[in-house]
């Protein structure tokens, strides 16, 4: 049995009042991770930026 599928197991036994919470928890998870992947764009922006800027870049990108 994969992850998911054990997952999918455990939350078919949530008491019914439970399930909101489950809800927010799984949301709450999925914010975090984006919050994690604009981070890392974030900080990887400036460095990244010292290429992008380059009158070369711009000439190779001018027919687009």
């Amino acid at each position: 049995m994969n992850n998911k599928e054990q997952l999918l197991k455990e939350i078919e036994d949530v008491p019914e009042e439970k399930i909101r919470e489950v809800i927010d928890f799984v949301r709450f998870l999925k914010a975090q991770q984006r919050e994690e992947v604009l981070g890392i764009t974030l900080v990887s922006e400036p460095s990244l930026a010292a290429d992008w800027n380059k009158p070369e870049e711009d000439d190779a990108w001018s027919d687009l």
